[in-house]
């Protein structure tokens, strides 16, 4: 099977690993297979594919079977033999993932405990968040085939089995990130409810269709001349069939007009009749005419006459990802940051205050590392914690740390999932004078390890506040000095540290709760110029 291209086309020996990730759909459990080093090139070795319609079960009854279950932990039992083929077993190496068949079911959690007992393998349940993330992620490895993505009005889309996912981004900035509840398999589940004859089926598809898109962003007024890129197994077989590409190989450009035409013709055959005209399996044929339905529906919403197809997949991002070892690159970071500025203007916060703290909170997380442990996936959490925990405020004075909390873990940042966003916001709720309790509620649930890194970064979050605490903003430059009896924190060029000083004695007692030490501010003036 062919494969996405490399990230480099360079070969790389150093430090090469193999990876795998399984992504658990909605119709099908597919595994990707693929070796990587540290400058992020990734090949890929093998691909497999197993139809499981989990949706089905999700989308009609409301749970995932037991039999569907166990149809699940048979599939994934078999790549895991696969995978001792390729010496692949250490966990750290091996990411499986669940998409909205999983997470919208009833039984979720007796699903993945089901799978970790037969397996040893932890399922992690994508939110909407996450999965927006790695579908940027995946983009940006085929980005080299469509570079006016960085450049003009982008509507990317994928219509899979439960959901149409949807990002828009202006010059390579993600301005709306969103999901609508318009997928093959529930389109194929909803007209099961109706008794109405196979041949008024198109219409009621794109009925359904129109009315799930009438209440989104997705429209033409608000994306004026936006280019439309559609990703997703459907359009991939579109591609190939109308322009004869191998369409796993190379982006596309198809027409408008081409796509409704082979819609319509794919509408007119039986199911048995797209198995064997296209080759695809009994699962796959019965959704093909739906898909195609919604991605029809969608482009003419946005009134454009051409489509861009991209074989971009989930797989790819979740390689990206896993090959980089879940460090997240700068260009996706700012993506994140810009996410969290919008949360902050949207609720009237003091933005220069906010991110100079944040700036103050980076340098204090990257001074202080000997001393808090935590990698650099933490760093992006305090800094979105500082930007954002002053925005309760837009509700009222009083106790906003605990409105800012709420309203963070009540918002949408893209690409932060929602345990990210409850420790985002535990760390707001504790930027004050107020510590961790047993009896609060949000803190208690976390894990252990997971309330050790909201106490610590709402430490350091703390002290950031503390140098900022004449709000001038006047503290850019200072050096973390760790001894064995205190922290020394030295700020050039000023003398007088009173306001700061005063601000460390009110907040400063959960830094020295949290790290044993004591924190001592120093200034150091500048000299005088000499007289010649």
């Amino acid at each position: 099977m062919s494969s996405p291209p490399a990230i480099s086309s360079e070969t790389s020996q150093s430090k090469k690993r193999r990876i795998a990730v399984i992504e658990i759909g909605t119709t099908s459990i597919r595994m990707a297979i693929a070796e990587g080093n540290e400058e992020s090139r990734v090949q890929t070795l093998e691909k497999l594919v197993q139809t499981v319609a989990i949706g089905e079960d999700t989308y009609t009854v409301g749970r995932i079977s037991r039999n569907t279950i166990e149809t699940c932990v048979g599939v994934l039992k078999m790549y895991q033999e696969k995978l001792r083929e390729y010496r692949l077993t250490d966990p750290q190496n091996i990411r499986v993932v669940a998409t909205s068949a999983v997470r919208e079911a009833e039984n979720t959690l007796a699903f993945v405990d089901r799978v970790f007992i037969a397996t040893g393998w932890s399922v992690n349940v994508l939110d909407v968040a996450e999965l927006h993330r790695v579908i940027y992620q995946g983009i940006r490895v085929w980005r080299d085939q469509l570079p006016t993505l960085s450049q003009d009005r982008w509507v990317i889309a994928e219509v899979g089995g439960g959901n149409t996912e949807y990002l828009m981004l202006q010059h390579g900035e993600v301005e709306v990130a969103n999901a609508v509840r318009l997928g093959s398999l529930r389109l194929s589940a909803l007209l099961k409810t109706y008794d109405a004859p196979e041949g008024q089926w198109p219409v009621l598809l794109r009925k359904h269709a129109q009315r799930a898109l009438s209440g989104t962003g997705i429209y033409a007024e608000r994306t004026p001349a936006a280019k439309l890129l559609l990703l997703g197994g459907e359009m991939r077989l579109t591609a190939e069939k109308l322009l004869g590409v191998e369409s796993t190989q190379e982006a596309a450009l198809i027409t408008l007009k081409d796509l409704e035409s082979f819609t319509n013709r794919v509408l007119s055959m039986n199911v048995d009749e797209l198995v064997r005209e296209f080759h695809i399996p009994l699962p796959d044929a019965e959704n093909l005419g739906p898909a195609l339905v919604a991605n029809t529906e969608l482009a003419k919403e946005l009134r454009v006459s051409k489509i861009h197809v991209l074989p971009a997949t989930v797989r790819d991002g979740l390689l990206r990802e896993l090959i980089d070892q879940d460090v997240w690159s700068d260009e996706l970071v700012q993506q994140i940051i810009r996410s969290a500025i919008d949360v902050g203007r949207r609720f009237q916060f003091d933005e220069s205050h906010a991110e100079h703290v944040a700036r103050l909170s980076k340098s204090l997380f990257n001074q202080l590392a000997p001393l808090h442990g935590l990698d650099r996936r933490y760093e992006l959490l305090l800094v979105l914690a500082a930007l954002l925990h002053e925005i309760g405020l837009f509700i009222g004075t009083s106790a906003y740390h605990k409105h800012s909390m709420y309203l963070i873990t009540n918002s949408e940042l893209f690409g932060i999932g929602r345990k990210q966003l409850i420790i985002i916001g535990l760390i707001t709720r504790y930027h004050r004078r107020t510590s961790p309790k047993s009896s609060h509620t949000g803190f208690i649930n976390l894990e252990r390890d997971d309330r050790v890194v909201v106490i610590k970064l709402a430490a350091i979050l703390r002290v950031a506040l503390a140098l900022d605490g004449a709000r001038n903003q006047r503290i850019h430059d200072f050096e973390c000095t760790l001894t064995p009896k205190r922290l020394v924190i030295t700020i050039p060029e000023i003398s007088d540290l009173s306001m700061e000083q005063l601000a460390i004695r009110q907040i400063g007692n959960l830094f020295e709760e949290t790290f044993g030490l004591p924190i001592l501010l120093r200034g150091q003036p500048s000299l005088p110029m000499r007289k010649r």
